[in-house]
């Protein structure tokens, strides 16, 4: 009786440290993880994205970076996408690195609006914004960047305001500064290099690369500073008074290799794409991106796959949203 006992107590020892290592485990994420449980999902989302960049490719570009912003900090958890409340008033939506220059929101909660009706609570926002991300690219890139996004991701319950300015980079660290940030990601220099070519689509405001903290223009070819600096205010901007410019204004609309070459014309916004070349190991990875696009845009789609796994929530401590922009309780 006592040796049944005994192993009884064991068996649930057992039990109880498969529970908690089941709540601890990271997502399995994989290729086509909604096909049973929501076949049209990614329809559903490169609908949505197709139907948005038609009308402005900015807001594709809006989605890749948002996937940037949004991996960076917390994870891969649609931390971004959470609107303020009385218990969090500062989510990291409303922090500098995002407001208010983040786009693409309402494109995420379109194809949400959709995949409850079709397939409530089986879809989380994590996936939509990482399947956001891949299509924004295919369209941008007129298809020449096209592959495919694992998923399984689950949302955050947690988005901090001081969490975004800790993590993202600012646009005047150098390159030093650079990889760090991108190595506390598990990401490499070729990382960096790589995913510093969504530059080539876009807007920036004024205020990321004028003023005492973006020490920028010197940096710049004296004829694109002029082009690009008679565009911004004379003085201190502000969000009601802060235009935006191009950042790359030779093919402004296509997510292509043309940053690389603006890099090496120092034809670009900011301190954080000047570094890229200021050393001979990143200087090669531009040169290389600049003249070979083709292994660009394959290098481009598998760092994009790779920031998409970074710090995953579990079953512990993520959900699947019902709505993108609140937590479920």
């Amino acid at each position: 009786m006592i040796l049944r006992m005994a192993n009884l107590a064991v068996l649930i020892l057992f039990a109880s440290i498969g529970a908690v290592a089941a709540q601890s485990a990271k997502p399995s994420l994989k290729v086509g993880h909604y096909e049973s449980s929501c076949p049209r999902a990614e329809k559903i989302i490169r609908k949505a994205v197709r139907s948005a960049t038609s009308k402005n490719p900015g807001i594709g570009a809006g989605i890749i970076r948002m996937h940037f912003h949004d991996c960076f900090v917390q994870g891969c958890d649609a931390s971004v996408l959470l609107d303020p409340t009385p218990a969090n008033p500062q989510p990291e939506k409303l922090s500098p690195p995002n407001f208010p220059s983040l786009r693409g929101f309402e494109v995420i909660d379109v194809a949400k609006e959709e995949l409850e009706k079709v397939c409530p609570g089986r879809v989380s926002c994590a996936d939509i914004i990482a399947f956001a991300a891949r299509d924004a690219s295919f369209f941008l890139s007129r298809g020449r960047i096209n592959f495919q996004m694992p998923a399984g991701r689950l949302d955050g319950r947690v988005s901090l305001f001081n969490e975004a300015l800790n993590f993202l980079p600012p646009p005047f660290f150098n390159l030093s500064q650079l990889i760090a940030n991108f190595k506390a990601k598990n990401l490499d220099e070729d990382d960096l290099v790589v995913l510093s070519g969504a530059h080539s689509i876009g807007v920036s405001h004024c205020s990321s690369f004028t003023g005492p903290l973006a020490p920028n223009p010197p940096a710049m070819d004296p004829a694109f500073a002029t082009k690009v600096l008679s565009q911004c205010p004379l003085l201190s901007p502000n969000i009601s008074g802060d235009p935006t410019v191009m950042q790359d204004i030779v093919t402004p609309d296509l997510l292509d290799n043309q940053y690389y070459t603006n890099v090496l014309k120092h034809n670009v916004l900011f301190a954080s794409d000047a570094a890229l070349f200021s050393s001979q190991q990143t200087s090669t990875k531009v040169l290389e991106n600049a003249f070979m696009p083709s292994k660009w845009e394959m290098k481009f789609a598998k760092a994009m796959v790779k920031m998409a796994t970074i710090e995953l929530k579990t079953a512990a401590n993520g959900e699947i949203r019902r709505t993108c922009r609140v937590i479920n309780n």
